[in-house]
């Protein structure tokens, strides 16, 4: 490496030395070749353009994004003594030519430009008559339609290797599987670039997932236990959420401010300003609060909503800790969740490849809040990288997750999904499920299905745990336009008892079985019960492995016990038994009235 690089990188940038593969994408770069850069958030991406930018001939021109940041990046570099500057749709037609006249006249180092600008006939022709040093293109998984921020003028970008095949082209993205690579370098033409890696691994986050039970009041606990005077990004779905956490988090005394698009720019402004300048200030925000963001010191970042994918989950919770030191990534998430997403990505998305895109990404992020092993390693196993040990520092490696045997009651769930024809959410079918009579049942006549009252064994809250898990696994999907549950094809073996399963058990819930009880009471039997009991499981199996289907969607265990104690002597008085509806009495109500007339001896 040229001293002329050590010596910016200690008088100009402060650093005594360069960090993992810095140096070694610097040479690169110098010798005029080109690359594809994979390197963590805080990972020092900027300097392996910047650098370069001023040592070789010209001026490098940086592509990115988010116009909002381009000023604060620009004016940190001046800070430095670089001559930098931008050229956005935020300047005035006078300073925008002001700008191109400086940089006709090699006065800047490095200009900083979005997409759409660049891209333009009349700069395009401009940057024909310039000495050009380089194109960095930030963010560059925004060319992606597997990425996180996909930018349709981004794909614009692919006009660089053909009016520019001379000049080195730097992809640079801190999220980026390796769907995400492939588009990248097909766009950019970087098929002959080299591909440095410097690792996803931010070993300093702490990464901690848990269900929704009350948002608010476990964002207080959370704040309180941790993080009473630290800064932190706490990240929601909504504009109108962000406003309304902020002003509560104000009430209970902890300094908030609200940030996304729909606020007025100085106001903006103001509120990230304030965000960089406090030490103890939190900004709740959307996504529109993000890429770019250089402050080291941030101690925690909470996602009170689900992320859309992986991709921005990582460089969300990426922005806690640059500095190195211990941070948090904390997240709640809910079904509710799932629902608003999709419907989101169904009001937004009308391609169809994008559609089963979008909706792959929210299957994998969900299926990350509901892992029972190491958050870490399944997290960077989705950027291609391994980690052959437990990380020790998520939640599932420092409070392993209880699991139990939850094959009977996904037999359950799935089956109320499909007697009650696959059109209804989460809520309503637990009400069928607890045997719930309200006027909505009744409207639909679901009191008289064969999965009505079968799962009084789990609380409310504990149902919808198993209906998350079932939804993370695969085994059921969500309708796009209505959101009402369906079953997929993996839920058939389950379905069958050819698959067993084993759930996770929530800590905080009491997940107390009924058919506990049950077999209590059973053995409060007289020894005729205890056998008519037994003789009624017997035929329940029987008819299950014949026609396989789970026992209790013949019949469920309180049914077998009402039969014994209320010993119905026709077909008629068995069909007013709780949980047994028409189909049930039609297919198997004669071999278990046989049976009961059998062992009548009342």
């Amino acid at each position: 490496m040229s001293a002329s690089s050590h010596e910016i990188l200690k008088t100009v940038f402060g650093y005594e030395q360069f960090r993992g593969k810095q140096e070694h994408i610097i040479q690169h770069i110098l010798q005029g070749e080109n690359a594809l850069i994979l390197m963590p958030t805080g990972g020092g991406k900027s300097l392996c353009y910047q650098i370069p930018s001023l040592i070789r001939p010209g001026v490098g021109i940086v592509i990115s994004p988010l116009i909002s940041l381009m000023q604060d990046q620009v004016n940190a570099l001046i800070q430095r003594g670089i001559r930098a500057a931008f050229l956005n749709s935020s300047l005035s037609l006078k300073e925008s030519y002001r700008v191109i006249e400086q940089m006709y006249q090699g006065q800047f180092d490095l200009l900083y430009v979005a997409p759409e600008r660049l891209t333009t006939a009349h700069f395009l022709e401009f940057l024909t008559s310039t000495q050009i040093a380089l194109f960095a293109i930030d963010e560059a998984h925004c060319i992606s339609q597997w990425g996180h921020h996909f930018r349709p003028e981004y794909r614009q970008l692919s006009i660089l290797p053909e009016q520019f095949s001379t000049v080195p082209r730097i992809a640079l993205t801190a999220t980026a599987n390796q769907a995400t690579r492939q588009d990248i370098i097909a766009h950019l033409g970087l098929e002959n670039a080299k591909v440095f890696v410097a690792g996803f691994n931010r070993p300093n986050i702490h990464y901690q997932v848990t269900a929704k039970n009350n948002t608010n009041q476990q964002l207080l606990k959370f704040l309180s236990s941790k993080h009473r005077h630290e800064a932190g990004i706490i990240y929601c779905l909504s504009r109108k959420r962000t406003e309304t956490v902020a002003n509560w988090l104000q009430q209970q005394g902890y300094p908030a401010l609200p940030y996304h698009a729909g606020l007025p720019s100085k106001m903006r402004k103001n509120h990230q300003a304030q965000f960089f300048e406090r030490e103890d200030l939190c900004i709740v925000a959307t996504i529109a609060f993000g890429m770019g963001i250089d402050k080291p010191n941030v101690r925690f970042v909470a996602h009170l909503d689900l992320p859309k994918s992986l991709e921005a989950y990582y460089q969300e919770t990426g922005r806690a800790g640059r500095d190195g030191l211990p941070a948090e990534a904390w997240m709640v998430y809910g079904l509710e969740d799932t629902f608003k997403l999709q419907r989101l990505i169904g009001m937004t998305v009308t391609d169809e490849k994008q559609l089963r895109l979008e909706k792959q990404k929210l299957d994998l992020m969900l299926g990350y809040c509901e892992l029972t092993t190491c958050r870490r390693q399944v997290l960077l196993g989705y950027f291609g990288e391994t980690l052959s040990e437990p990380c020790g520092n998520c939640d599932n490696c420092l409070n392993p997750v209880p699991m139990w045997d939850g094959t009977e009651v996904a037999q359950k769930a799935l089956s109320c999904v499909y007697r009650t024809g696959q059109r209804f959410g989460v809520n309503y079918l637990i009400e069928v499920l607890l045997g719930n009579t309200n006027e909505r049942i009744r409207t639909f006549g679901h009191q008289r299905v064969s999965t009505f009252g079968i799962g009084q064994e789990l609380e409310k809250s504990a149902w919808q745990s198993v209906f998350r898990q079932l939804l993370a696994l695969g085994f059921i999907t969500v309708d796009a336009d209505y959101g009402g549950l369906q079953l997929t094809e993996s839920s058939r073996p389950l379905l069958r008892g050819e698959q067993k399963l084993a759930l996770r058990r929530e800590l905080n819930k009491r997940n107390v079985f009924v058919k506990k009880r049950v077999r209590q009471e059973v053995t409060n039997f007289s020894k005729t019960d205890k056998q008519l009991w037994e003789a009624l499981r017997a035929k329940r199996l029987e008819i299950a492995q014949i026609q396989k289907v789970p026992e209790f969607a013949v019949f469920h265990d309180s049914v077998l016990k009402d039969m014994v104690y209320y010993r119905p002597k026709t077909l008629e008085e068995l069909g007013k038994l709780k949980g047994i509806g028409k189909n049930n009495v039609a297919h198997y109500g004669q071999h278990f009235l046989d049976i009961i007339l059998k062992y009548d001896i009342r």
